[in-house]
C-alpha cells in the first residue's frame, strides 16, 4: 500500500483539509496508540506542540484518540521538537508526538511521531500505523480509557538537558548575542538557557500570537536578525525555526552562515578533540562541494544521504557517525540528541566561539562555497526524467563540469517539481548547464 498520510517528516498539510483535520488526527492517535500498546503496563504518550493557532485543536483530537484506545497522555505544551524526543526517553514513555509544521506558515500543521527510544519512526512503523488507519479503531472499554494530564515543568527539564551539553567550565559572560525564535516553540526555552549560561541576550520572535510563527522571522527569514546583530553590536546571532530543530547563524558583520559551515566547524573541532566518530560526517546531496573539499583537507570523510533529516540520521546510525546535518540548518549531534536540535547546536557553536577568542566572521567561514545554482521546473503527467532528451542533457552537463563540479537532478517530495542543481568552479558554466537541462525538462514535461 502506498503512503497516503506520512511524508518525509511525519504528516503535514493545510489545517482543516485532509490529512490535517481533527478527525484524522484523532484516528492517528488511535492507530499509533494501538500500534504501541505492548505489554500490561500503563502506556503513555508525550504530546508537545509549537505555537500555531491550530495546535490546541490538533492536541485535543490526538488526546481523544490516544485515551480512547487506553493510552495515558502527558501534555507538555509549547516545546521544541527535540524537547519532545528527550522527554519521551526521560519519562520512559511508549510514544512521543510533536504537533508542528516546522518552518511552514501558521495555516499548516503537522504530526511527527517518536518511538520510545526518542527517534523518529521508521518507514516500517509508519506503514503499520497507516494500515491501522484503514480499519475501524479498537477502542477500549470504559474502565480502561486513558487519563490525560499536563506537566508544567517540562520546559525546565529541557533547558537543563540542553545546558548539560555546554562545557561545564565555560560560561557566556560578557557575550552579547541575538536569538530569533521565529515566534515558535523555543520562544521561552532558548533565551532562558542562554541567559542562565551568562549571555547578554537580545531577543527576536518571542511574542507568538498563534498566527505569526515563521512570519518574516526565524531561520528561513534571517534578514531582521542580520540587521539587529549589527545594530546591537552583538558578537553573533542565532535563528531557529518554528519547532527549533533548525539553526542558522549570523556573524558579527551581519553575514549569514549556513548549515554547511556549521558542520565544518563542529566536525573539525570534534576531530581535534577526539570526539568525531569514524572520522566522518553525514550531509545530504545538497551540501556544497566546498564543504567536501574542506573536510578532505582535515582528514574527514563526507557521506551523502537523501534530502531530509530522517535520512541523514538513518545513514549516521548505519555508518556510526555522531555528526550530521543539512545545508538548511538541521544539525544532528547524536552524542546529545536523537534529532536535530537548534539550541544544542547553537551551544556548540558558542562554546567554540568563546574558546577560540576569534570573531564569528573568522571562526565560522572555514571554506569558500563553490558557486551553486538551483532551479525548479513544474511538470504535469508523465515523469520528464524518463525522456531520452533529458537524460542526454544531464549527461552532457556532467561531461562539461567534469571533476570540477557536479549535477543533481531530483523530484520534489511535496510538489510536482523537478529540481535541477549544478555547482562547480565556473559560475557561467554552471548557469549554462542548469539552463540547458531545465529547457530539456520543460520540453519533455
Amino acid at each position: 500500500m502506498g503512503r497516503r498520510y506520512f511524508g518525509t517528516d511525519g504528516i503535514r498539510g493545510l489545517t482543516n483539509k485532509a490529512p490535517m483535520t481533527a478527525d484524522i488526527a484523532m484516528r492517528v492517535g488511535q492507530a499509533a496508540g494501538a500500534h504501541f500498546l505492548r505489554g500490561d503496563h500503563r502506556h503513555r504518550v508525550v504530546i508537545g506542540k509549537d505555537t500555531r493557532l491550530s495546535g490546541y485543536m490538533m492536541e485535543s483530537a490526538l488526546v481523544a484518540g490516544f485515551t480512547s484506545v487506553g493510552m495515558d497522555v502527558i501534555m507538555v505544551g509549547p516545546m521544541p521538537t527535540p524537547g519532545v524526543a528527550m522527554l519521551v526517553k526521560s519519562m520512559r514513555a511508549d510514544l512521543g508526538v510533536m504537533i508542528s509544521a516546522s518552518h511552514n506558515p501558521y495555516i499548516d500543521n503537522g504530526i511527527k511521531l517518536f518511538g520510545p527510544d526518542g527517534y523518529k519512526l521508521s518507514d516500517t512503523a509508519e506503514a503499520a500505523i497507516e494500515a491501522l488507519l484503514e480499519n475501524p479503531p479498537q477502542v477500549v472499554s470504559a474502565e480502561h480509557i486513558g487519563r490525560a494530564r499536563r506537566v508544567e515543568d517540562a520546559r525546565g527539564r529541557y533547558i537543563n538537558d540542553a545546558k548539560r551539553t555546554f562545557p561545564p567550565k565555560l560560561r557566556l559572560d560578557g557575550l552579547k548575542l541575538v536569538i530569533d525564535c521565529a515566534n515558535g516553540a523555543a520562544y521561552q526555552v532558548a533565551p532562558s538557557a542562554l541567559w542562565e549560561l551568562g549571555a547578554e541576550v537580545v531577543t527576536l520572535g518571542v511574542s507568538p500570537n498563534g498566527t505569526n510563527i515563521n512570519d518574516k522571522c526565524g531561520s528561513t527569514y534571517p534578514e531582521e536578525l542580520c540587521r539587529t546583530v549589527v545594530e546591537e553590536g552583538a558578537a553573533i546571532g542565532l535563528a531557529l525555526d518554528g519547532d527549533a530543530d533548525r539553526l542558522i547563524v549570523v556573524d558579527e558583520k551581519g553575514e549569514i552562515v549556513d548549515g554547511d559551515q556549521l558542520m565544518a566547524l563542529i566536525a573539525s573541532d570534534w576531530k581535534k578533540r577526539g570526539k568525531l566518530q569514524g572520522d566522518a560526517i553525514v550531509a545530504t546531496v545538497m551540501s556544497n562541494m566546498g564543504l567536501e573539499k574542506f573536510l578532505e583537507s582535515e582528514g574527514i570523510t563526507l557521506e551523502r544521504a537523501k534530502v531530509g533529516d530522517r535520512y541523514v540520521l538513518e545513514m549516521m546510525r548505519t555508518k556510526g557517525c555522531n555528526v550530521g546535518g543539512e545545508q538548511s540548518g538541521h544539525l544532528i549531534l547524536t552524542d546529545y540528541a536523537t534529532t536535530g536540535d537548534g539550541l544544542i547546536a547553537g551551544l556548540q557553536i558558542l562554546a567554540a566561539l568563546v574558546t577560540s577568542g576569534k570573531p564569528a566572521s573568522e571562526l565560522l567561514h572555514l571554506f569558500d562555497p563553490y558557486p551553486q545554482l538551483l532551479k525548479n521546473v513544474r511538470f504535469d503527467g508523465r515523469d520528464p526524467l524518463d525522456a531520452a532528451s533529458v537524460k542526454a542533457a544531464i549527461a552532457n552537463g556532467e561531461a562539461q563540469l567534469g571533476e570540477s563540479g557536479r549535477v543533481l537532478i531530483r523530484k520534489s517530495g511535496t510538489e510536482p517539481l523537478i529540481r535541477v542543481m549544478a555547482e562547480g568552479e565556473d559560475e557561467g558554466l554552471i548557469e549554462s548547464v542548469v539552463d540547458d537541462i531545465c529547457a530539456a525538462v520543460e520540453e519533455a514535461a
